[in-house]
This record gives structure tokens, sequence and C-alpha cells, in this order.
């Protein structure tokens, strides 16, 4: 009894908490129909309805939502008459949710319940910065966010989610997935860097190159420093951030497929993205105070780029299949320095799949993702060698080396 009884003002207690919460943002944005009082009283009333519904039946939840939708009609009509209507919906939708929150402390989980209440009151106190937000997106923006809905929201869940094909590696929704996963990373990068991209110094615009992809912002800024020679110091910078990046991204894809193969494969990537931080770390001291705006990125949800991404990661997954059951596991690492050149992130996620399905063991998989790093870290110094100034090619590659070395190292000494 006393713990029903407990339970029962714990509820009590959090609705009135999160009423007085959404209550006391709407009263400070001077809403007329509801503020301080009258949220906390409308979320009690939920879960009031909520109990009552209980020992009477849900009609009461219904009949309890049904009176404040008359109440806010009336409250509505009652701002038209006198002369100071409020053209938005915003509080009146707000006490609508509010009083399913207060229901839903009874009905449902309470983390939830107040998770939704606390989420009300942080959307609705930060609505001009939302509306700022918002304006600054140009077409291109939101149709890069509605491209990554399409991908993710309407074409992943309808597809099978079952094996095809010889050595059954090939999942439609688990390749889909992959790209979703590729194109949300890059996104979120593209995102950030449309708001603070042409402010970005050197750190933060080698940490987005390297979100986004850190092979194009090394192109890109290779490119400028052949007709610029003082550039090249700064572009050493942020094309090293960028692929020190690449291993966060390569740490981020194995956590997601096969967390317990993070475990072993963190060591040689944490060495040698240690090892690349340590040596931007002394370039950038050397040019600190400095800023270099980035060269403009490309809208990394396109269809087109999705499906090649796609293509790859599935020709990869069965090439490694493939390769596996004919040649043994040596043949692998001519696969994975195949692929590694121009996108790691393909051969990051096949390799993590095989091993979480125990299709490839891990002591080999580790050693397959830091053959590809090392790959497009090769791959990356030629395309500075043949597009950039000299100096920059000196100062990348001098890096890349001693990163290359760690590599070597490990695949030839650690177990």
């Amino acid at each position: 009894m006393e713990a029903s009884l407990s339970l029962l003002f714990q509820q009590l207690g959090i609705a009135l908490g999160l009423g007085l919460l959404v209550g006391l943002q709407r009263e400070s944005a001077a809403s007329q129909l509801a503020g301080v009082r009258t949220f906390p009283l409308v979320t009690l009333l939920g879960t009031i309805s909520a109990l009552l519904a209980q020992s009477l039946g849900g009609w009461v939840v219904a009949a309890g939502l049904l009176a404040l939708a008359a109440l806010i009609v009336i409250g509505k009509q009652a701002e038209v008459e006198a002369g100071k209507p409020d053209a938005g919906l915003t509080t009146e939708v707000a006490m609508l949710l509010m009083f399913g929150v207060g229901a839903y402390l009874v009905t449902g989980q309470r983390a939830v319940a107040i998770a939704i209440g606390g989420g009300t009151a942080v959307l609705l106190h930060f609505k001009g910065e939302l509306h700022d937000a918002v304006a600054r997106l140009s077409a291109n923006d939101l149709r890069a966010i509605m491209q990554f809905a399409l991908l993710s929201l309407v074409i992943l869940p309808v597809l099978p989610n079952r094996t095809y094909g010889p050595y059954a590696v090939l999942n439609p929704r688990n390749i889909w997935f992959m790209v979703v996963l590729i194109v949300g990373i890059s996104l979120s990068g593209y995102i950030v860097y449309k708001f603070f991209g042409e402010k970005a110094g050197l750190l933060l615009g080698g940490a987005l190159g390297g979100l986004i992809s850190s092979t194009a912002t090394t192109v890109s800024y290779a490119r400028r420093t052949a007709q610029v020679a003082d550039a090249s110091h700064p572009a050493a910078v942020v094309s090293l951030i960028a692929s020190a990046i690449v291993f966060v991204r390569v740490g981020l894809e194995i956590a997601t497929v096969a967390p317990a193969f993070l475990r072993i494969a963190i060591w040689p990537l944490a060495a040698m993205m240690a090892t690349l931080v340590a040596l931007v770390t002394l370039l950038w001291v050397w040019w600190r105070g400095q800023s270099d705006a980035m060269p403009a990125q490309e809208n990394p949800s396109e269809l087109k780029s999705a499906l090649i991404f796609g293509g790859l990661y599935a020709g990869i997954l069965f090439a490694v299949a493939f390769v596996k059951e004919t040649f043994g596991d040596r043949g692998l690492y001519f696969v994975a320095g195949l692929s590694g050149l121009t996108d790691v992130d393909a051969i990051t996620l096949s390799t993590s799949q095989l091993v979480n399905l125990n299709r490839l063991d891990a002591s080999y998989g580790w050693r397959l993702i830091v053959v590809a790093t090392m790959s497009n870290l090769v791959f990356k110094a030629g395309t500075v060698v043949a597009l950039g100034h000299r100096a920059l090619a000196l100062r990348v590659c001098a890096c890349f080396g001693a990163v290359l070395l760690v590599g070597i190292l490990f695949l030839w000494f650690w177990p």
C-alpha cells in the first residue's frame, strides 16, 4: 500500500514538475492562452485521467483530451474577440502534448515521458535559434537533408533483411544501412560546415574535411597551393587533420557494426592517429593564429554517390569472401590495399561485418583495416605530390611516412 502510494505521488510530482517547466517557458514567451499555472494543471489532468482509466476505462483519457481541446477552442475564440489573436498554434499543440505526457507517466515508461516533457520545453525555448538555423539553410542544404531522409527513412525500411548470392554475405538491408551510416557521418560534417565553414580555422576546417571527405579535402587544398606557395603550411595542417579524423571515422564504424571487434582494432588505429596528431600539432603551433577558408564542399547525400558507395561496399564484401575462400586469409591484403586507395569506409565496414558474423578472424580483420588506411595515406600523398606545391608535398609525405612506419611496425610485431 505504501509502495503504491509512493509511486502515485512520484507520478503526480513529475507531472507537476514537467508542466511547470513548459509553463515557465510559455510564460516567458508571453503566451496569452496558457502559462506557468495552466500547463502544470494540464499535465496533472492527463495523469489523473490515466489513473482513473485504470478502474473506469480508457474513455476517461479520451474525454479529458476532448475537454481540453474544447477549452483550447474557447480560449482561441476569446483571443479573437479581444482583438489579440495568436497566428501560431505552438501553445495549443504543446498543451495537448503535455496532457499526453501526463497520461503516459502512468501507462508508459517514466524516462520516456520525462524526456518528451523536457525536450518540449527545450524545443519551445530555442524558437529563435531554430528559425535562424532554417533561414541559413539554402535550397541545396535542405535538399541534402531530404535526400538523407529518403535514404534512411524510405528506402532502408523496405529492403529485405536476408542474404543472397554465393557465400551468403550480400544482405540488401545491411548494405543500405552501411550507406546510411556513411552518408549520415558525412552529412553531419557538411551541415556544420555550412554554418562554420567560411569562418573555420585550421583545426575546425581539418575536422570538418575529415568528416565529409579527407581525400576531397586534401585534393582541394593541394590544388590551391599549386598557385599560392604561401598556402602550403596551412594546407598541410588541414590535410593532416582531415586524415587524422579518418581514424575517428573508422573507429566509429567498427563500434557500430562490431563493438567487440573495436577492443582489438583500436590499438593500432589509435597509435597511428596519435602519431599523426602529434606531428600536426607541431605544424599547427608553428602556424598558430592563422586561418584559412575551407573550399566549397559537395552535398554528400546525392543518391548517385550513395548508390556508388553501396555497390563498392557490396563488391568488397563479396571480394573478401571470395578471396578468403579461394586463396585464404593472405590474399585479403591485396583486396584491402586496393580498396583502401580511394575509400577506407567500405573495407572497414565489410571487414567489421565479416568479423561480427565470425566469417573472418579478428586478428586478420584489424590488419586488413590498417592496410587499407595505409593505402589511403599513400594515395593522398600521391595526389599531393601530383597536384600541390613542393613544400606541401614535403610536409605531408614526411608526416604520412611516420604514420606508415607505425602501421608497418604494428603489422609486423603486434599479435
